[in-house]
């Protein structure tokens, strides 16, 4: 049996992704969805029961964070999965090391996107918009710094902010609206302290940064340049619709400062030369997952995870099936 520690962002995805690739290796689930959305697991739950699944293979616990922990150490449980923050993914894997029990752990990043000195500019910055914005911005592998070489820097940024002050924040049931709310007051409250705390540490505001005087956690689209390391615009994960602008000198320094993350979850890079691109991708960047001129949050054929502190194991296509197996040597004569 594997137990399944599942974020809101994603809230049917996330677990169905765990679901699928366990089922098809041969093990159960039992799933904890987050506080925000525990009404999606039990759904999933439903969905399934009416599909004809088994009774048994999954279920849907909703438990404190004790309770979970004890979940963890049964006996029953042989493995742990767990999508979220860095700072919980301690926990559990500490948890799960304990007890013996193997896990993989997808813990978020602060993921670089760079815009090499040849880019294809125009593509580049409604890739990049595109990226920041996806899902309002709560998105784990969306494309949060924006790493661009010296000699295109100030056309893709005026270009960029150009967009980005062009998005238009609004009820996500109107079909004009193109960003809708964040997900609570708390995250809320954490992208305006972020935000604060990049301007203080030297950051420049170049849009956004405001939010409009309506009800609901609305906040636009912002651009920051200038981020400085020691920030959270550089250091960390923003959980919402704030880009970070970063000037490297040329391409080695782009990648110098792509790679200067204690994250590796995803990341991307422009270049009109794809196999020069690829080649930094595949023997530079210290990320898990890369887009060469393209951003996209998942493919189900392709391994998705991350290095660093951004966790370990993959979910996804056939690795992330294998994650949770065992192999077994049988010597016969």
């Amino acid at each position: 049996m594997i137990y399944s520690i599942q974020p809101w962002n994603f809230p049917v995805y996330q677990p169905v992704r765990v679901l699928a690739a366990n089922l098809m290796a041969g093990n159960g689930v039992i799933l904890k969805h987050a506080s925000l959305c525990t009404g999606s697991g039990l759904m999933l739950r439903d969905v399934c029961v009416k599909a004809g699944l088994p009774k048994g293979l999954f279920d849907v616990v909703i438990v404190d964070h004790e309770t979970s922990d004890a979940i963890i150490e049964h006996k029953l449980i042989r493995g742990v999965t767990m999508t979220g923050s860095d700072k919980a993914g301690r926990h559990i894997g500490q948890m799960a090391t304990k007890n013996l029990k193997k896990s993989v752990l997808e813990l978020g990043s602060n993921d670089a996107y760079m815009v090499l000195e040849d880019a294809d500019i125009d593509l580049a910055v409604e890739t990049c918009v595109q990226g920041r914005l996806y899902n309002n911005g709560e998105t784990c592998v969306s494309a949060k710094r924006f790493v661009v070489t010296e000699a295109v820097y100030d056309a893709f940024t005026e270009a960029f902010v150009a967009q980005m002050k062009a998005i238009r924040l609004g009820d996500p049931t109107d079909d004009d609206t193109q960003l809708g709310p964040l997900s609570s007051v708390e995250q809320f409250e954490t992208i305006c302290e972020q935000v604060k705390e990049s301007l203080d540490g030297g950051a420049a505001l170049l849009c956004g940064g405001t939010a409009p005087d309506r009800v609901g956690q609305y906040y636009p689209a912002t651009v920051l340049a200038n981020c400085q390391p020691g920030t959270p615009a550089y250091d960390d994960e923003i959980f919402g619709p704030v880009a970070a602008i970063i000037k490297a000198t040329d391409d080695a320094d782009a990648m110098r400062i792509a790679n200067d993350s204690r994250s590796g979850l995803g990341g991307g890079i422009f270049s009109r030369d794809e196999e020069k691109a690829v080649k930094l991708a595949r023997d530079h960047f210290d990320t898990g997952m890369i887009r060469i001129n393209s951003f996209g949050a998942a493919d189900p054929n392709m391994p998705f995870g991350g290095v660093k502190n951004s966790g370990f194991g993959r979910e996804h296509g056939g690795f992330g099936m294998m994650e949770f197996v065992n192999i077994k040597a049988v010597y016969r004569p």
